[in-house]
């Protein structure tokens, strides 16, 4: 399959929407837990329609202001893919549960991250994340380059971890393993 990638910018603002739309399973997430640093309180958002309503609000927000960074994956004109990457410092990772403070700090020298995926789920195993892990690499480059870090996951079929991506992935793409965390992931890392 040849796929054509586009950055998240308020002109693909709709597109990510649309990959996010409610029914997807991923819809409430907005890709906003790493970008925030912290869960949403549950008092304040109950449930995941008012989650979604919340987090896709913070990203836009964050899409207009050139804060948030990720690629689109499109077949036909249509949203299928996505990956989020960004500089260290827009990522700080911690979801605020006690899974997510075992992501380690950012390594010395990290200065960009790669945290989710999301594919949808009748294009899957088709090559839409390794397409997506490309154009993120080639986005980094054409932003001055530097050490990519990314936290795939040991444990590809735990739904809480299958966003990360896999090792194999990272691996096709010339990152190698720096860290193995008592954690349900590795640290990768390579230079761009």
């Amino acid at each position: 399959m040849i796929y054509e990638t586009k950055q998240l910018s308020p002109k693909t603002w709709p597109d990510f929407e649309r990959l996010f739309a409610s029914g997807t399973g991923w819809a409430f997430c907005a890709c906003m837990l790493y970008q925030r640093g912290c869960h949403l309180e549950k008092s304040k958002f109950p449930t995941r329609e008012a989650a979604r309503i919340q987090n896709h609000a913070e990203k836009r927000a964050l899409v207009d202001a050139g804060r948030a960074h990720g690629i689109l994956v499109y077949i036909e004109g249509q949203p299928i893919g996505w990956c989020q990457y960004g500089p260290a410092e827009e990522l700080p990772l911690s979801g605020g549960s006690r899974r997510d403070r075992r992501v380690p700090p950012v390594g010395a020298g990290v200065r960009w991250r790669i945290t989710c995926f999301v594919t949808a789920v009748r294009q899957r195993r088709r090559g839409v994340a390794g397409a997506a892990l490309r154009a993120a690499l080639d986005a980094i480059g054409e932003q001055g380059g530097g050490l990519v870090e990314a936290y795939p996951t040991v444990t590809p079929h735990d739904v809480n971890w299958a966003h990360a991506g896999t090792i194999s992935l990272f691996e096709r793409a010339g990152f190698t393993i720096v860290s193995r965390p008592n954690a349900p992931y590795v640290v990768m890392q390579r230079a761009v």
